[in-house]
């Protein structure tokens, strides 16, 4: 097994999943996708996996990269490759499958809830999650569920929290990677997204700290048990 992990920027990293990775003695590589750095061969690689970051996928034009990526991640699929998308990258899984993506009815930063769809329910990597349950969001787009797409769970007001495409590919609109660190990292350097300069998160970066001590290290344990699961 050899993970590939793709990276869009510095401070978007794989968090629990570099950590679950080690930790299982998995092969993998970080790659940090930028206009001079091009996409490597699929044969080299079993899983892989798409992070965050806060380009949309349809501003192509301004990051060319997109472009490279959307090609490989639609050959990935079509050669049954294991596939994990995360916030931006599940929007890049449903694009490559031909799904529209597109800005949501509101913001979501913080935590909010989700709940598993009748198929999440029964799905391998879903199925030991509780009905509800509690995740970290920072995203304003959302997208749809690619045809013959399953949706995995849902949410109010948006109602794509997650789907599974085929066996092998999984895309997840919430943040199932991150740590404490990595949360106290993003309200600092996204501090301008609580300035309410455009629309306002519902929750202050001190209610979402708050909530954030009380709900990581749950979060924590079902992300590892999660991510064990994918990478088996």
């Amino acid at each position: 097994m050899n993970v590939l992990i793709i990276k869009h920027v510095e401070i978007e990293g794989p968090g629990l999943i570099e950590n679950c990775l080690k930790q299982e003695n998995i092969l993998y590589q970080i790659l940090n996708l930028n206009s001079n750095i091009h996409l490597p061969k699929l044969d080299d690689f079993t899983h892989i996996v798409i992070l965050g970051g806060p380009m949309n996928v349809y501003e192509e034009d301004r990051y060319p990269f997109l472009r490279e990526e959307d090609l490989f991640i639609k050959e990935a699929i079509q050669r049954g490759k294991t596939i994990l998308g995360i916030c931006l990258g599940a929007q890049l899984i449903a694009k490559a499958l031909g799904a529209k993506v597109f800005k949501a009815p509101v913001k979501e930063t913080g935590w909010y809830d989700v709940s598993l769809t009748k198929i999440g329910s029964q799905d391998p990597l879903f199925s030991t999650l509780p009905k509800t349950f509690p995740v970290f969001q920072w995203h304003e787009d959302t997208f749809e569920i690619p045809k013959a797409g399953k949706l995995i769970a849902t949410s109010s007001p948006i109602p794509h929290q997650a789907f599974r495409y085929g066996e092998n590919a999984y895309g997840l609109q919430f943040h199932l990677e991150v740590t404490e660190d990595m949360i106290q990292e993003w309200m600092e350097t996204y501090e301008e997204e609580f300035k309410g300069l455009h629309s306002t998160p519902l929750f202050s970066k001190a209610e979402i700290m708050t909530e954030t001590e009380i709900k990581i290290e749950t979060y924590t344990k079902r992300g590892m048990k999660f991510l064990k699961n994918f990478f088996r």
